[in-house]
C-alpha cells in the first residue's frame, strides 16, 4: 500500500491527506435538517449528517489528493450509529480510489493489538471464510508500550501489504512532557525514531517502509532531525494550519526529490466555508467547493516550499 500511496502523490503532485474528522458544528443546517428529517434528532441523525457532509468533501477534492484520514474519535462518540459511519466513509473513499489512513492511535499488547490491527487492517476468520472489518489501507499507532505492541500491526501489514503510522513526535503543545525528555543523551522521541527505522527495514515497499510516523508541523527541526533518522519512513505530518504549521515549515520533513512526507489538514478544508478567506466566497451550501478551493491553496503553499 505504500506503493500505491507514493504512486497517488507523485500523480496528483499534492502531498495532502485531508482529515475526515466531522464535527456538527462544520456541518450546514440544511445538512442537519434533512438528516434529522428522516432519523430524529438522534444518533443516527448525526452520524447520517456526518457521513453526508463526507461525500461531499469526497466528491469534491477526490481527484486533488492522494489520500484521507478519518479521525475515529469523532465518529465513535455516536456509538453503533457513529462506526457505521466511519465505515460507511472509509468504504466510499476506496470507491473513489483514495488511501485510506485510519487514525485509530491504538497501542496495546498480544492478542489485543493483534485484534486492533486485524479489525483495521487485515480479516477475521469467521468458520470457513475471512471478512474484512474496517478495511483502511494504514492505521496510526502508539508505540508506548514497545515492540510488543507493534508487531502484531507490523505481522498484518506484512500480510495484507498494509501500513502504520507510528506516533514519534505529535504536533500538540504537551507533547515535550514525555517525548523530549532525554534518555541515555538523547530525547526520547529520537529512541522512537531509530525503532521506527528498525521496524520498517524489515517490512519494505519500493522505496519506503510499510511503517512510517507521525512527526508535528509544528516542530520543524525536530523533524528534519527524524528525517536523517528515518530515511525509508513516510512521515505523516500532522498540525499544519488551525495548529501553526505552514508550508515553509515542513521542507525538513521531505526528502531531496519532494517525497518522504504527507501533511495532514483537517478543520482548514473541511470547514473552510466558515474561515476567511472562503467564507465571503462560499455559502453553506457550497461548503465542498470550499474544501477544493483550500486544498489548491495548500498544494501551493507546501509546493512552493519543498519544489
Amino acid at each position: 500500500m505504500i506503493n500505491k500511496l507514493v504512486s497517488k502523490i507523485k500523480k496528483t503532485e499534492a502531498p495532502i491527506v485531508v482529515g475526515l474528522d466531522p464535527m456538527p458544528g462544520f456541518i450546514p443546517e440544511y445538512i442537519l435538517k434533512e438528516s434529522f428529517d428522516k432519523y430524529g434528532q438522534t444518533p443516527e441523525g448525526m452520524a447520517d449528517a456526518f457521513f453526508e457532509f463526507n461525500k461531499g468533501i469526497i466528491d469534491a477534492v477526490c481527484d486533488l489528493v492522494p489520500a484521507v484520514k478519518p479521525q475515529i474519535a469523532m465518529y465513535e462518540q455516536l456509538g453503533l450509529a457513529g462506526l457505521a459511519a466511519f465505515d460507511m466513509t472509509v468504504r466510499y473513499c476506496k470507491q473513489k480510489d483514495l488511501v485510506v489512513i485510519g487514525d485509530v492511535k491504538r497501542g496495546d499488547i498480544g492478542s489485543t493489538s493483534a485484534a486492533y490491527a486485524t479489525g483495521h487492517l487485515g480479516k477475521v476468520k469467521i468458520g470457513s471464510g475471512f471478512f474484512a472489518g474496517f478495511d483502511e489501507d494504514f492505521a496510526t499507532v502508539n508505540p508506548y508500550l514497545g515492540s510488543d505492541g507493534i508487531k502484531p500491526f507490523v505481522d498484518v501489514c506484512r500480510e495484507y501489504k498494509k501500513g502504520i503510522f507510528v506516533l514519534v513526535k505529535t504536533s500538540n503543545p504537551s507533547s515535550g512532557e514525555f517525548q523530549d525528555r532525554e534518555i541515555d543523551g538523547k530525547p526520547l522521541y529520537e529512541h522512537v525514531g531509530e525503532a521506527v527505522d528498525k521496524w520498517g527495514s524489515e517490512l519494505m515497499g519500493d522505496d519506503y517502509s510499510y511503517v512510517g510516523a507521525v512527526v508535528g508541523a509544528t516542530y520543524p527541526e525536530m523533524g528534519k532531525k527524524l528525517r536523517g533518522i528515518m530515511p525509508k519512513a513516510y512521515i505523516l505530518v500532522p498540525g499544519y494550519g488551525a495548529q501553526g504549521g505552514t508550508g515553509k515549515d515542513l521542507a525538513g520533513f521531505f526528502d531531496k526529490d519532494g517525497l518522504g512526507a504527507i501533511v495532514n489538514s483537517s478543520r482548514g478544508i473541511i470547514a473552510a466555508w466558515q474561515k476567511d478567506p472562503y467564507k465571503e466566497k462560499f455559502s453553506e451550501r457550497e461548503y465542498a467547493d470550499a474544501a477544493r478551493a483550500a486544498v489548491l491553496d495548500m498544494k501551493e503553499d507546501i509546493n512552493s516550499a519543498i519544489l
